[in-house]
């Protein structure tokens, strides 16, 4: 066999793993329309607190599983706890900025996620500081800042611009996100992924569905007696985006690579912005969407700067959105 040439096998990893990279991107980007939607029936807490609930039944066999088969570690669910609290915070503040302004400008207000793994990479680990201060990263984290500040500030024309609010929890979900990332790889990078995924997800629902029953309209009770469609979509949502969302995730990057992916799924906010504009009328100006193209190239760079530390960088700020 000559050197490079690709095997039949091979070839067949790559062709699964950009099939689930696509799926990943499909999903992720569908969410968000589902979350708007849902945010004129169910409040936010609600929203969390039952999507959260239905994706830990649907990974409570993967938990069984590994305690029938002994692989469930004690200290796991120890480790999980900083994990949890992150995601509980992200994906708080994600659900309830749809109630405050259109899904386009939320998932551009959640690429601010790079920043914030930036920062507290650079703070907790010191070996992926080169990476970091290095030209390229810096230049990129300069070009994504530039490019995400005008789209912001300029806010969504269809709700006569800009939403403090809204911004406020986008970007404060994009830091819940980031610390959820970091505390990930620090705290579970031990652990097979997809087990440390159904933990954090059963210890996500548990904090989530508590909240729900605090602070949720009627405590989440009213939603059985929602519209079918309504309940229809709260479930799909629940398992495209956290469910399955997840493991075409981990599939794609264990096929064609972390990078790869972790550009790839920067789309995100174009795709969602372009099916907004026709589901609920959300609209850019044409110097927002030159902005979006700009923040998308510096996020980029930042991504494929050079070096392991960079790699576990762009993995950390792209989970959570779901």
């Amino acid at each position: 066999m000559t050197t490079g040439t690709i095997t039949p096998r091979a070839r067949m990893g790559i062709s699964t793993g950009a099939a689930c990279l696509f799926l990943t991107l499909l999903s992720w980007s569908t969410v968000p329309l589902f979350l708007r939607h849902l945010s004129d029936h169910v409040d936010f807490w609600t929203n969390n607190g039952w999507r959260y609930g239905a994706s830990a039944l649907f990974w409570l066999p993967a938990i069984a599983w590994a305690l029938w088969r002994r692989r469930l570690p004690a200290t796991i669910w120890r480790d999980a706890l900083i994990p949890t609290i992150a995601n509980i915070w992200g994906q708080a503040a994600f659900t309830a900025a749809f109630h405050e302004m259109n899904p386009g400008l939320v998932t551009f207000g959640l690429r601010t996620q790079l920043i914030w793994v930036a920062v507290g990479a650079y703070l907790l680990v010191p070996s992926e500081r080169p990476i970091i201060t290095s030209r390229r990263y810096l230049v990129g984290a300069s070009i994504l800042v530039l490019g995400l500040f005008p789209i912001l500030l300029g806010g969504d024309a269809a709700l006569g611009g800009l939403n403090i609010k809204g911004t406020t929890l986008a970007i404060l979900s994009a830091l819940g996100y980031g610390m959820y990332g970091l505390s990930v790889r620090r705290w579970m990078g031990k652990y097979h992924p997809v087990i440390a995924f159904a933990v954090i997800c059963q210890l996500t629902a548990a904090g989530l569905i508590a909240l729900m029953l605090i602070y949720g309209r009627d405590h989440g009770f009213y939603v059985p007696q929602l519209p079918a469609d309504i309940l229809g979509e709260l479930a799909i949502s629940a398992f495209i985006g956290i469910a399955i969302g997840h493991i075409f995730y981990y599939i794609s990057i264990a096929r064609i690579g972390v990078v790869i992916t972790s550009g790839v799924l920067q789309l995100q906010p174009f795709i969602v912005s372009a099916c907004s504009f026709f589901v609920f009328g959300e609209t850019f100006r044409w110097w927002q969407w030159m902005a979006g193209a700009v923040a998308i190239g510096g996020a980029f760079l930042m991504l494929t700067s050079r070096g392991s530390g960079a790699k576990q960088i762009s993995m950390a700020s792209s989970e959570g959105s779901d």
